[in-house]
């Protein structure tokens, strides 16, 4: 499977009208397809199927330089998995690639999923997007919060992992007085999902910082919290 050959399924499944409604939803001027991403999932699925992990690397690689959106979200899908085997430092060199080129919530969004599960396997990559926090590019600011999710879901972290936890509450603590909505909106967000399992923290945070937060981003960190 080529890159080529593989949006040229995609192609061959356009919506013309959906396109033009995805254009205007995402507000960001590339190709768009109109194709669903469910069925984006079907293919994706078939192609690792039949595919090493270099092959596919090369088949991710190529399909985000191709720019459509919808081969960008297969390039993110191709890479989303627990566990690759025999390593996986080319996966993760590729996502951390595609970092500075992030320009729109979705794409952003579906490639961070997959840098997810690359820093649950290794969490000493934290030392790389903490480095994310200070860059210029609101989006590289954005994916160090949206990236380490998972240490908003244990239940019973371990030591280590309320150290993480901590760290990252920390990048957070720095963001609150960037008033850009979608950095406002990912510190809600982690405070959110880690209300649901740390209700403690999330308090202290606010106490702490909710008056430099922007009031929608404190109401949304504070929703599911118990009353």
């Amino acid at each position: 499977m080529t890159p080529k050959a593989a949006i040229a399924e995609l192609r061959a499944l356009a919506d013309p009208a959906k396109a033009a409604e995805m254009h205007k939803y995402h507000k960001v001027d590339r190709p768009y397809l109109g194709v669903a991403n469910p069925v984006i999932d079907q293919h994706v699925k078939a192609w690792r199927a039949d595919i090493d992990l270099e092959t596919r690397l090369a088949l991710a690689k190529g399909l985000w330089k191709g720019n459509t959106h919808e081969g960008r979200v297969a390039a993110a899908k191709l890479l989303t998995q627990a566990r690759i085997r025999p390593e996986d430092d080319g996966a993760w060199d590729l996502i951390v690639s595609w970092v500075p080129d992030f320009d729109a919530w979705a794409i952003a969004d579906h490639v961070c999923i997959a840098g997810q599960k690359r820093l649950v396997a290794n969490p000493n990559r934290l030392d790389e997007v903490e480095a994310w926090t200070t860059s210029d590019h609101m989006w590289t600011r954005r994916a160090a919060l949206v990236m380490t999710l998972p240490w908003t879901k244990q239940n019973h972290p371990k030591p280590e992992d309320l150290a993480r936890r901590d760290r990252i509450l920390g990048w957070a603590a720095t963001y609150v007085t960037d008033h850009d909505w979608f950095i406002q909106k990912s510190i809600a967000w982690w405070l959110r999902e880690l209300s649901k399992h740390d209700t403690d923290r999330v308090r202290a945070f606010l106490d702490t910082h909710a008056d430099a937060m922007k009031p929608f981003a404190v109401k949304e960190a504070a929703r599911k919290l118990p009353a």
